[in-house]
Protein backbone atom coordinates (compact mmCIF):
# COMPACT_ATOMS: atom_id res chain seq x y z
CA UNK A 1 0.00 0.00 0.00
CA UNK A 2 2.90 2.33 0.73
CA UNK A 3 4.22 1.79 -2.79
CA UNK A 4 0.79 2.47 -4.33
CA UNK A 5 0.37 5.57 -2.15
CA UNK A 6 3.80 6.85 -3.11
CA UNK A 7 3.15 6.23 -6.81
CA UNK A 8 -0.23 8.01 -6.63
CA UNK A 9 1.37 10.99 -4.90
CA UNK A 10 3.91 11.19 -7.72
CA UNK A 11 1.31 10.83 -10.48
CA UNK A 12 -1.09 13.35 -8.97
CA UNK A 13 1.58 15.91 -8.04
CA UNK A 14 1.24 19.31 -9.68
CA UNK A 15 4.06 21.12 -11.43
CA UNK A 16 4.57 24.88 -11.69
CA UNK A 17 3.95 26.47 -15.11
CA UNK A 18 6.87 26.47 -17.51
CA UNK A 19 8.44 29.83 -18.34
CA UNK A 20 7.30 31.26 -21.65
CA UNK A 21 10.71 30.88 -23.31
CA UNK A 22 10.82 27.15 -22.52
CA UNK A 23 7.27 26.59 -23.67
CA UNK A 24 8.02 28.39 -26.93
CA UNK A 25 11.18 26.31 -27.32
CA UNK A 26 9.23 23.07 -26.96
CA UNK A 27 6.76 24.33 -29.56
CA UNK A 28 9.62 25.19 -31.93
CA UNK A 29 11.17 21.74 -31.51
CA UNK A 30 7.81 20.09 -32.14
CA UNK A 31 7.31 22.26 -35.23
CA UNK A 32 10.76 21.21 -36.49
CA UNK A 33 9.74 17.54 -36.21
CA UNK A 34 6.58 18.24 -38.19
CA UNK A 35 8.04 20.56 -40.85
CA UNK A 36 11.38 18.87 -41.55
CA UNK A 37 10.86 16.15 -44.20
CA UNK A 38 13.68 14.03 -42.77
CA UNK A 39 12.56 14.28 -39.15
CA UNK A 40 8.90 13.90 -40.09
CA UNK A 41 9.52 10.50 -41.69
CA UNK A 42 10.52 9.14 -38.29
CA UNK A 43 8.29 11.24 -36.05
CA UNK A 44 5.18 10.35 -38.07
CA UNK A 45 5.24 6.84 -36.60
CA UNK A 46 4.15 8.39 -33.29
CA UNK A 47 1.17 10.00 -35.01
CA UNK A 48 0.24 6.65 -36.54
CA UNK A 49 0.23 5.13 -33.05
CA UNK A 50 -2.17 7.86 -31.90
CA UNK A 51 -4.25 7.53 -35.09
CA UNK A 52 -4.75 3.78 -34.82
CA UNK A 53 -5.14 3.98 -31.05
CA UNK A 54 -7.98 6.46 -31.57
CA UNK A 55 -9.67 4.06 -34.02
CA UNK A 56 -9.38 1.30 -31.43
CA UNK A 57 -10.65 3.43 -28.55
CA UNK A 58 -13.63 4.64 -30.59
CA UNK A 59 -14.44 1.06 -31.56
CA UNK A 60 -14.50 -0.03 -27.92
CA UNK A 61 -16.50 2.98 -26.75
CA UNK A 62 -19.16 2.39 -29.41
CA UNK A 63 -19.53 -1.27 -28.50
CA UNK A 64 -17.56 -2.82 -31.34
CA UNK A 65 -15.12 -5.67 -30.71
CA UNK A 66 -11.50 -4.73 -31.32
CA UNK A 67 -9.76 -7.52 -33.24
CA UNK A 68 -6.26 -6.04 -33.45
CA UNK A 69 -4.03 -3.22 -34.66
CA UNK A 70 -1.13 -3.32 -37.09
CA UNK A 71 1.50 -0.62 -37.59
CA UNK A 72 3.70 -0.65 -40.68
CA UNK A 73 7.16 0.71 -41.45
CA UNK A 74 5.75 3.09 -44.11
CA UNK A 75 3.86 4.89 -41.27
CA UNK A 76 0.53 3.37 -42.31
CA UNK A 77 -1.59 1.27 -39.99
CA UNK A 78 -4.74 -0.84 -39.84
CA UNK A 79 -7.25 -1.26 -37.03
CA UNK A 80 -9.68 -4.15 -37.34
CA UNK A 81 -12.91 -4.23 -35.36
CA UNK A 82 -15.98 -6.42 -35.55
CA UNK A 83 -19.57 -5.28 -35.41
CA UNK A 84 -22.19 -3.72 -37.63
CA UNK A 85 -20.58 -2.60 -40.94
CA UNK A 86 -22.74 0.54 -40.92
CA UNK A 87 -24.33 2.85 -38.39
CA UNK A 88 -23.11 5.46 -35.88
CA UNK A 89 -20.55 3.15 -34.25
CA UNK A 90 -18.78 2.50 -37.54
CA UNK A 91 -18.94 6.19 -38.49
CA UNK A 92 -17.41 7.30 -35.17
CA UNK A 93 -14.73 4.62 -35.40
CA UNK A 94 -13.74 5.69 -38.92
CA UNK A 95 -13.82 9.39 -38.02
CA UNK A 96 -11.62 8.95 -34.94
CA UNK A 97 -8.35 8.32 -36.78
CA UNK A 98 -7.58 11.76 -38.20
CA UNK A 99 -9.14 13.61 -35.27
CA UNK A 100 -7.76 11.40 -32.51
CA UNK A 101 -4.18 12.77 -32.32
CA UNK A 102 -5.50 16.34 -32.08
CA UNK A 103 -8.02 15.41 -29.40
CA UNK A 104 -5.33 13.53 -27.48
CA UNK A 105 -3.21 16.68 -27.78
CA UNK A 106 -6.10 18.82 -26.54
CA UNK A 107 -6.58 16.54 -23.54
CA UNK A 108 -2.84 16.70 -22.86
CA UNK A 109 -2.95 20.50 -23.04
CA UNK A 110 -5.79 20.52 -20.49
CA UNK A 111 -3.74 18.36 -18.10
CA UNK A 112 -0.68 20.56 -18.54
CA UNK A 113 -2.68 23.72 -18.02
CA UNK A 114 -3.93 22.21 -14.74
CA UNK A 115 -0.34 21.45 -13.71
CA UNK A 116 -0.45 17.66 -14.13
CA UNK A 117 2.62 17.19 -16.34
CA UNK A 118 3.77 14.06 -14.50
CA UNK A 119 0.25 12.65 -14.54
CA UNK A 120 0.14 13.24 -18.29
CA UNK A 121 3.31 11.20 -18.83
CA UNK A 122 1.95 8.32 -16.75
CA UNK A 123 -1.34 8.52 -18.66
CA UNK A 124 0.61 8.20 -21.92
CA UNK A 125 2.40 5.13 -20.53
CA UNK A 126 -0.92 3.57 -19.55
CA UNK A 127 -2.44 4.20 -22.99
CA UNK A 128 0.63 2.74 -24.71
CA UNK A 129 0.48 -0.34 -22.46
CA UNK A 130 -3.21 -0.84 -23.32
CA UNK A 131 -2.42 -0.40 -27.01
CA UNK A 132 0.45 -2.89 -26.81
CA UNK A 133 -1.83 -5.84 -26.06
CA UNK A 134 -3.80 -5.10 -29.25
CA UNK A 135 -0.80 -5.01 -31.58
CA UNK A 136 -0.74 -7.90 -34.05
CA UNK A 137 2.56 -7.50 -35.93
CA UNK A 138 6.24 -7.30 -35.01
CA UNK A 139 6.88 -3.82 -36.40
CA UNK A 140 3.93 -2.46 -34.47
CA UNK A 141 5.19 -4.12 -31.30
CA UNK A 142 8.63 -2.59 -31.82
CA UNK A 143 7.19 0.86 -32.59
CA UNK A 144 5.03 0.98 -29.46
CA UNK A 145 7.80 -0.41 -27.23
CA UNK A 146 10.30 2.21 -28.45
CA UNK A 147 7.78 5.00 -27.91
CA UNK A 148 6.88 3.68 -24.47
CA UNK A 149 10.54 3.37 -23.51
CA UNK A 150 11.16 7.00 -24.47
CA UNK A 151 8.19 8.21 -22.40
CA UNK A 152 9.21 6.00 -19.46
CA UNK A 153 12.76 7.32 -19.56
CA UNK A 154 11.48 10.90 -19.45
CA UNK A 155 9.12 10.01 -16.59
CA UNK A 156 11.71 8.17 -14.53
CA UNK A 157 14.96 10.06 -15.04
CA UNK A 158 14.26 13.66 -16.00
CA UNK A 159 13.98 16.32 -13.29
CA UNK A 160 10.59 17.97 -12.73
CA UNK A 161 11.22 20.81 -15.19
CA UNK A 162 12.50 18.34 -17.76
CA UNK A 163 9.38 16.21 -17.38
CA UNK A 164 7.15 19.25 -17.87
CA UNK A 165 9.14 20.33 -20.92
CA UNK A 166 8.97 16.83 -22.42
CA UNK A 167 5.21 16.66 -21.77
CA UNK A 168 4.77 20.07 -23.41
CA UNK A 169 6.81 18.94 -26.42
CA UNK A 170 4.65 15.84 -26.85
CA UNK A 171 1.51 17.96 -26.57
CA UNK A 172 2.69 20.51 -29.13
CA UNK A 173 3.72 17.69 -31.46
CA UNK A 174 0.29 16.05 -31.39
CA UNK A 175 -1.47 19.37 -31.91
CA UNK A 176 0.78 20.41 -34.81
CA UNK A 177 1.10 17.01 -36.47
CA UNK A 178 -2.62 16.24 -36.68
CA UNK A 179 -3.50 18.88 -39.33
CA UNK A 180 -0.46 17.92 -41.41
CA UNK A 181 -1.62 14.31 -41.67
CA UNK A 182 -4.98 15.55 -42.99
CA UNK A 183 -3.22 17.65 -45.64
CA UNK A 184 -1.18 14.59 -46.60
CA UNK A 185 -4.40 12.58 -46.81
CA UNK A 186 -5.95 15.05 -49.24
CA UNK A 187 -2.79 15.14 -51.35
CA UNK A 188 -2.95 11.35 -51.69
CA UNK A 189 -6.66 11.49 -52.49
CA UNK A 190 -6.02 14.02 -55.26
CA UNK A 191 -3.32 11.80 -56.75
CA UNK A 192 -5.62 8.77 -56.59
CA UNK A 193 -3.42 6.79 -54.18
CA UNK A 194 -5.82 6.77 -51.22
CA UNK A 195 -9.06 5.46 -52.62
CA UNK A 196 -9.89 3.55 -49.43
CA UNK A 197 -8.91 6.29 -46.97
CA UNK A 198 -10.88 7.06 -43.82
CA UNK A 199 -12.53 9.98 -45.61
CA UNK A 200 -13.64 7.77 -48.49
CA UNK A 201 -14.91 5.07 -46.13
CA UNK A 202 -16.93 7.75 -44.35
CA UNK A 203 -18.26 8.96 -47.69
CA UNK A 204 -19.60 5.47 -48.39
CA UNK A 205 -21.04 5.18 -44.89
CA UNK A 206 -22.78 8.56 -44.80
CA UNK A 207 -23.28 9.68 -48.39
CA UNK A 208 -21.31 12.89 -47.75
CA UNK A 209 -18.41 13.49 -50.18
CA UNK A 210 -14.94 12.57 -48.94
CA UNK A 211 -13.78 16.18 -49.24
CA UNK A 212 -16.43 17.14 -46.67
CA UNK A 213 -14.90 14.69 -44.21
CA UNK A 214 -11.43 16.05 -44.95
CA UNK A 215 -12.79 19.50 -44.08
CA UNK A 216 -14.28 18.12 -40.86
CA UNK A 217 -10.92 16.60 -39.94
CA UNK A 218 -9.18 19.92 -40.57
CA UNK A 219 -11.81 21.85 -38.62
CA UNK A 220 -11.44 19.59 -35.56
CA UNK A 221 -7.65 19.49 -35.73
CA UNK A 222 -7.31 23.22 -36.32
CA UNK A 223 -9.72 24.00 -33.49
CA UNK A 224 -7.80 21.69 -31.14
CA UNK A 225 -4.53 23.40 -32.08
CA UNK A 226 -5.92 26.88 -31.39
CA UNK A 227 -7.64 25.94 -28.14
CA UNK A 228 -4.82 23.75 -26.89
CA UNK A 229 -2.21 26.36 -27.74
CA UNK A 230 -4.21 28.97 -25.88
CA UNK A 231 -4.47 26.75 -22.82
CA UNK A 232 -0.72 26.12 -22.86
CA UNK A 233 0.25 29.78 -23.27
CA UNK A 234 -2.41 31.26 -21.00
CA UNK A 235 -0.74 30.67 -17.63
CA UNK A 236 2.96 30.63 -18.38
CA UNK A 237 5.45 31.52 -15.67
CA UNK A 238 7.34 34.83 -15.80
CA UNK A 239 10.57 34.88 -17.77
Amino acid sequence: MDVVSSLWEQVSATSPPLPLWLLVLTAALAAALVLSPTLWQRARHSVTIAHEGAHGLAALVTGRRLAGIRLHSDTSGVTVSAGRPTGPGMVLTAAAGYTGPALFGLGAAALLAAGFAIGLLWALLLLLALLLVQIRNWYGLWSVLVTGTLVFAATWWLPAVGQSAFAAGVTWFLLLAAPKTVLELQAKRRSGTARDSDADQLARLTGLPGIVWVAVFLLVDGGALLLGGWWLLRDTAPL
